[in-house]
């Protein structure tokens, strides 16, 4: 198993377990959309003993447009 760290979008800040470590683009639900995040840059920890397989995805887009107020409870 490996841990992508999520960048930037609605998701930013998260991390999440992913089953292959050579994933490039992660499709992953949001609130009633879809998000897509892609790879940025190698893999790290991939030797034995040094930890979960990790990388980086960075934001990339939204299947619809992300409205954080949708029924305009906010207001």
């Amino acid at each position: 198993m490996a841990i992508a760290r999520l960048h930037g979008g609605p998701l930013d800040g998260q991390v999440i377990p992913i089953d292959d470590a050579a994933e490039d683009r992660l499709i992953l639900p949001y609130s009633e959309t879809q998000v897509v995040y892609e790879r940025g840059g190698a893999p790290e920890n991939t030797g034995e003993g040094d930890g979960p397989t990790s990388s980086d995805f960075h934001y990339l887009e939204a299947q619809d447009d992300i409205d954080p107020d949708p029924d305009s409870r906010d207001e």
